[in-house]
């Protein structure tokens, strides 16, 4: 399996750069194969054949079907090494589309398929790929458990790339974890083995990001030498991205560090490479980083120049393509009106004709570019609905359309919102029993359910922390009655849980469900440029946290501020001032039932 490097940054912090397990697509190659396929008549065996697609097909979806038919065929004969190549590409399209949790069932099939072979090496390397996607959801712990056995397995299988590459993987999230000295260590191992093998872009790779420990280390002069000596062997292999990238992380270590001129001038560095090859999504973010730049020196106009090269760049990125080709169109058209011109001074008595000709080119061609222009339109529109919608996926309305108009969102302050944490009860000693799928499976079940409970009550979803789930009432358009809202959704959640529990068929889901609420002022807000995050903070949450951890199995345990707000509606049985860490001694009070019919909360919304 060949390896390249990843489109994408596992932590923006850093902007270090890894190496992907996911194998080396050609396209080209990919289309020829389907149309054999289709055909019916090929030499090679059905099963060679879909492989050699799914390898090669850069479309995820595509791939994704082609992977599923792979699985289906070598399901049914038994080829236990389709069986596992088709799982391991259905893995990397579903991991390209950001399907994590799905991603880890198909790798762990993968796995079981490659050890049914005995394919030591692609278990090794499977290994590396799981951990990568733990990595990319922000899960260190499990990545780090999975580059240890995957690193422990290419060791005994003497495969010095992939070794050096899984290295290099588990250095570069060992460092976006601060943990500097594991991180060089890493480096350190596989830049011996890429120089080895004299793998010029894993050393380039691999200098960059020991410069990068260095910047954190404060050891200015050895993290320049460094990242200079990657840009010299980036441009040697003509990889300019990564050069303007490496730049643009060495500016953000420096605005960190405060010492903002000089990460101008990294910046600044990396806007005039990105310009000179005409990375134009790099001149965006260069100007970006400018324009964050100058406002925190206070040079709003210079600020305000940047800014606006951003949203140039910016847009220009969207349907590159089909602006071309309305270029191209123009240039046709351009032609033809030349020659019509050469055709007038030949053929005078034709005039008559050739005007009318004339007349109706330009007809024709102003109709095809309102055609085209109209067409150009929808698409732009169909994107832009299909990228609001994810957007409203991730952020409450309000805030996704703040970010939409103005491309960032101010943080706001909350007089009043109920915050609800759930936690299972032994979870973390029950999944220890459970294998890796059922894990994965078991965790999604149940907070699928959540979302859609807390959606109906018009809560807000704010995040999950392995088997914690955590929501909020009172936000945007959500503030009346938002202490209600939040506990009729904690006792159907609680019910969920428990009818799940007495179901004798869920016999991997039979847990127990602390919930705990704590009403009051937060601040909300977008943290992160690449991926936005929605998030909320102030002491409201950290006692509200303590409320669950302080709370019982299938009981919801408030705080004070919560039961002042729902005392009129809620009978609650009061538990006395309990000491709660690092809070000292809280008023707790568990409610009971409501007064009054729980569905008519519901049918409020």
């Amino acid at each position: 399996m060949h390896h390249k490097r990843k489109a994408y940054f596992l932590a923006i912090a850093t902007f270090s750069f890894a190496l992907t397990t996911i194998s080396s697509q050609d396209q080209k190659v990919a289309d020829s194969l389907i149309v054999v396929y289709d055909s019916g008549i090929y030499q090679d065996s059905e099963m060679d054949i879909l492989l050699n697609i799914t390898v090669n097909e850069m479309n995820p979806d595509r791939r994704l079907v082609f992977s599923e038919n792979l699985i289906e065929k070598s399901s049914k004969s038994s080829a236990y090494k389709y069986l596992h190549k088709g799982y391991l590409e259905k893995g990397n399209a579903l991991r390209e589309k950001g399907n994590y949790a799905l991603a880890l069932q198909s790798y762990f099939k993968s796995i079981n398929g490659a050890r049914s072979i005995g394919d030591s090496l692609e278990v090794g390397k499977l290994n590396i790929s799981i951990a990568d996607t733990y990595s990319e959801m922000g899960n260190s712990k499990n990545a780090e458990t999975y580059y240890t056995k995957g690193i422990q397995i290419l060791r005994k299988a003497e495969a010095d790339v992939f070794l050096a590459n899984a290295l290099l993987n588990a250095g570069d999230e060992a460092l976006n974890k601060k943990k500097l000295n594991t991180a060089l260590e890493f480096f350190e191992e596989s830049g011996a083995l890429y120089r080895k093998k004299n793998y010029l872009v894993g050393i380039a790779y691999n200098k960059g990001n020991i410069g990068m420990v260095y910047a954190e280390q404060g050891k200015d002069i050895l993290a320049e030498s460094h990242i200079n000596e990657a840009i010299k062997l980036l441009e040697e292999l003509e990889d300019y991205y990564p050069i303007s990238v490496y730049l643009i992380a060495m500016s953000d270590i420096y605005l960190q560090k405060k010492q903002h001129r000089t990460a101008i001038d990294y910046a600044h560095k990396s806007l005039s490479l990105a310009e000179q090859y005409q990375l134009k999504d790099q001149i965006s973010e260069a100007n970006l980083k400018l324009s964050q730049l100058y406002q925190i020196i206070g040079n709003q106009v210079v600020s305000y120049k940047h800014y606006k090269s951003y949203i140039i760049y910016r847009d220009s990125l969207i349907n590159v393509e089909k602006v071309q080709q309305i270029a191209e169109m123009r240039t046709d058209y351009e032609v033809s009106q030349k020659q019509v011109e050469l055709d007038l001074m030949g053929a005078q008595n034709d005039l008559l004709i050739t005007q009318k000709r004339n007349q109706l080119i330009i007809l024709c061609f102003a109709g095809v570019l309102l055609i085209v222009a109209l067409w150009f339109y929808r698409v732009i529109s169909k994107e832009k609905k299909k990228s609001e919608k994810l957007l409203l996926n991730i952020l409450p309305e309000d805030t996704a359309k703040e970010l939409m108009l103005y491309g960032k969102v101010k943080a706001k302050q909350y007089d009043s919102v109920s915050v609800l944490f759930t936690d299972f009860k032994g979870f973390t000693n029950y999944s220890e029993n459970l294998s890796p799928e059922a894990l994965v499976e078991t965790v999604d079940f149940y907070f699928s359910k959540f979302d859609t409970i807390i959606d109906k009550y018009g809560l807000e979803k704010i995040k999950t922390i392995g088997d914690a789930y955590m929501c909020v009432g009172g936000l945007n358009h959500n503030k009346e009655n938002h202490a209600n809202n939040t506990i009729a959704a904690a006792f159907e959640i609680a019910e969920f849980v428990k009818n799940t529990k007495n179901d004798t068929t869920a016999i991997e889901l039979s847990f127990d469900i602390r919930i705990g609420i704590n009403s009051g002022p937060v601040v909300a807000g977008v943290v992160g440029t690449k991926k936005f995050a929605y998030d909320i903070w102030g002491d409201t949450v950290n006692v509200a946290s303590r409320m669950e951890s302080m709370s019982e199995p299938g009981k919801i345990n408030i705080s004070n501020s919560t039961f002042e707000l729902i005392k009129t509606d809620f009978d609650c049985d009061y538990r006395g001032e309990i000491e709660a860490k690092n809070r000292g001694k809280i008023k707790m009070y568990f409610v009971k039932a409501a007064k009054s019919d729980l569905l008519s909360i519901a049918n409020e919304l």
